[in-house]
């Protein structure tokens, strides 16, 4: 068999062959991976027959003079269709406000920049394609708060942490609008949150928010529905459940008991659901309308949860790659029975999208009344679980066959598998980016802004076949001005700003190609040094927001006690000489900041409890840097000891579980808390004055 003919397919499907690792050392895939990978991205390659066809048949896709659905431009550019039509040929452009434009190809068959931004209906020598043209970037923290030189803040916080009476033992939308109220009376213009995607109704063992079901849609968890339905048809579902009890004890918890708090919450809304339809309630047209307007993807969504709920009764795989063939496909004529047969519970699982989507409307209506330009800003996953709603949904266009993770590292010498799986770049173009597109708008939908995790995906990703090793993966390349394009278009439309997670590797050129489109990166004060060299104060960039931490990353308090490495030492993640190494280089970390941030005469004047000061003194640092955006996590302002996630782990370590001390309304009075975000403020305010 043909290594060369190998790499060339690898190549033409988009797989990087030859690499470079975190280290800076060249590495190269190696054949079998290869082969595997291709095999998973559909092209067949384990033997010189499969390479070879599989090559041909990549290769009358590329070269085919058919126009893709969907063609991306910026708006003012031309448009080069010369691999599909003759200099001067004709074409009639259909704009979205119902106008039209006649115009005609130049001289090198290149369509002339004067049409509008939006998804414009082009018809030329008797084809047609939508050209989806962009604005030269997103909107921007800028635009959002109406200032040249932004100097705003936030706060990020995991939903589920936070308390109120009632919430059934986690977090919910009414807790999160709450705190989005008292925030934006303190002045805050943000409030990033976890992810809240759509998870498995029916394996409440699975939890984690960043490997969901579907990112097209939300986690019924977290509605409130006493702020939607009223607080007496909430008490009178809670008494014909007889769930008082139970759900007060789970209130009562130190740590979230996520299957016994999700069951109990899944019995609650199944008797608000049997209450509202039974009766004559004012919401039923709102309710119609809403599944109306979600169309088929809700409707197939819903209809993947009763499928996954049949077969946990029945005790068969929730798996749809295992599921008999009439199954698999979504738009079968025995699934369109079985729609038929159990249209209650389809029923059932839209009316909770339903709660969940207008309980979340609700906070970003509470946070801009609060004074909030901006509002919330959604998370977005990096990948969806391959097993889930959307990659069954929207097979041509997911990769369930790959998952996605990162090569070995020096931090990770195994490398990583999250379990998730990505775009096909290929389907993507295939379907005219449609997945891309509608997973944008739902997540758009209810915030001002979306944090992208992992943004080095929308250029590349390291994929590995299911059940392989992280090792055994490769770099697949996507559209990446294509994505781009459209994510400045769907951020003008929605008017919300973009933010990427841009932690890690990032491939060349993908940090000036962000900040071209005014997507800000990200930047963390404890990664912002050069071995114990912390960066100072007027070195951090304007074209990323800062923050003291992460969700993944210790928080202040920890990181200062050391608490990340009692845990991986506990937990045998580290060896004795390596934990003795990382003890004695924190200590010259714990010297690297104070010392930079001694260089603020207003710091350490005061004789507080240690931790207080380095926090106060942190949360000042960032204040003052020329970061458009400062976001705080709630942790740090609380002072809080423990991280909600301690990569590497799963259930050796409380992930996503910990919850905050009390209640959402009243966190932001805690002394504290209150003295770090007027700090927090005036430093903003300071910066503000500096940068003009």
């Amino acid at each position: 068999m043909s290594d060369a003919q190998l790499e060339i397919l690898a190549s033409r499907a988009g797989l990087a062959v030859d690499w470079i690792d975190a280290n800076g050392r060249p590495q190269k895939v190696a054949p079998s991976v290869l082969r595997a990978v291709l095999t998973g991205l559909g092209h067949p390659a384990g033997s010189a027959q499969e390479i070879d066809a599989s090559l041909q048949e990549l290769q009358q896709v590329q070269e085919t003079h058919v126009l893709p659905p969907l063609i991306t431009a910026d708006f003012g550019a031309g448009l080069d269709l010369a691999r599909f039509f003759e200099p001067q040929t004709p074409c009639e452009i259909h704009l979205e406000d119902g106008s039209r434009l006649s115009l005609k190809l130049d001289g090198d068959a290149v369509l002339p920049g004067l049409i509008p931004v939006g998804y414009q209906h082009v018809d030329i020598a008797g084809q047609s394609f939508t050209l989806a043209v962009a604005p030269a970037r997103c909107y921007s923290v800028g635009d959002a708060v109406d200032s040249p030189i932004p100097r705003t803040w936030g706060l990020s916080v995991q939903l589920y942490s936070l308390r109120r009476p009632g919430d059934g033992g986690f977090g919910d939308t009414q807790a999160l609008e709450d705190l989005a109220r008292v925030a934006g009376e303190r002045g805050a213009e943000a409030l990033a949150i976890s992810p809240l995607h759509a998870m498995f109704s029916s394996d409440t063992q699975r939890y984690s928010p960043y490997s969901p079901s579907s990112r097209l849609f939300l986690n019924t968890l977290y509605a409130a529905p006493g702020a939607i339905l009223g607080e007496r048809a909430l008490r009178t579902a809670i008494d014909a459940t007889g769930l008082a009890v139970e759900l007060k004890g789970l209130e009562e918890l130190p740590l979230i008991d996520w299957p016994t708090a999700a069951e109990a919450k899944h019995r609650l809304l199944q008797a608000l659901y049997e209450g509202f339809v039974q009766g004559e309630h004012p919401l039923h047209a709102d309710f119609s309308s809403f599944r109306h307007a979600a169309g088929e993807a809700l409707e197939n969504h819903c209809r993947f949860e009763a499928l996954q709920e049949a077969c946990a009764t029945k005790g068969e795989t929730l798996d749809w790659r295992e599921w008999p063939e009439q199954w698999r496909d979504p738009r079968s004529a025995a699934l369109a029975e079985f729609a038929e047969e159990n249209a209650g519970r389809i029923g059932f699982y839209a009316f909770c999208q339903w709660l969940i989507t207008r309980c979340l409307e609700r906070v970003q209506t509470a946070a801009r009344s609060s004074g909030m330009n901006i509002g919330l800003i959604a998370d977005l996953a990096v990948g969806a679980d391959g097993g889930g709603s959307q990659a069954w949904s929207r097979q041509d266009e997911l990769l369930a066959s790959l998952t996605v993770g990162a090569p070995p590292d020096i931090l990770n010498r195994t490398g990583q598998g999250w379990g998730i799986s990505a775009f096909s770049p290929e389907g993507l173009v295939r379907n005219g980016f449609r997945a891309f597109i509608e997973m944008l708008r739902a997540n758009f939908a209810h915030a001002g802004g979306l944090r992208i995790d992992h943004v080095m995906g929308l250029q590349r990703l390291w994929v590995i076949p299911n059940g392989a090793p992280p090792a055994d993966g490769a770099y697949l390349y996507y559209p990446v001005d294509d994505l781009l394009r459209l994510l400045a278009l769907e951020s003008h439309r929605h008017q919300a700003i973009v933010l990427g997670e841009d932690l890690g590797t990032v491939p060349d050129g993908l940090r000036e190609k962000l900040i071209a489109r005014s997507i800000l990166g990200m930047r963390v004060l404890l990664f912002e040094q050069d071995n114990t060299h912390f960066k100072p104060i007027l070195d951090w960039p304007d074209n990323a927001l800062a923050t003291t931490s992460t969700h993944d990353l210790p928080t202040i308090n920890g990181w200062w006690h050391g608490h990340d490495i009692d845990w991986s030492a506990r937990l045998n993640l580290v060896d004795a000489n390596g934990e003795i190494d990382w003890r004695h280089h924190r200590e010259r970390e714990r010297e690297g900041l104070r010392r930079v941030l001694s260089e603020d005469p207003q710091n350490f004047r005061e004789e507080p409890h240690e931790t207080d000061q380095i926090l106060d003194a942190a949360i000042r640092f960032l204040g003052h840097t020329r970061a458009p955006l400062v976001l705080l996590p709630l942790e740090d302002a609380l002072g809080i000891e423990q991280q909600a996630n301690l990569p590497g782990t799963t259930d050796t370590h409380p992930n996503w579980s910990r919850r905050l001390p009390g209640t959402s309304e009243a966190l932001l009075d805690d002394p504290d808390a209150a003295r770090r975000l007027e700090l927090l403020a005036c430093a903003r305010l300071q910066a503000g004055e500096r940068d003009q």
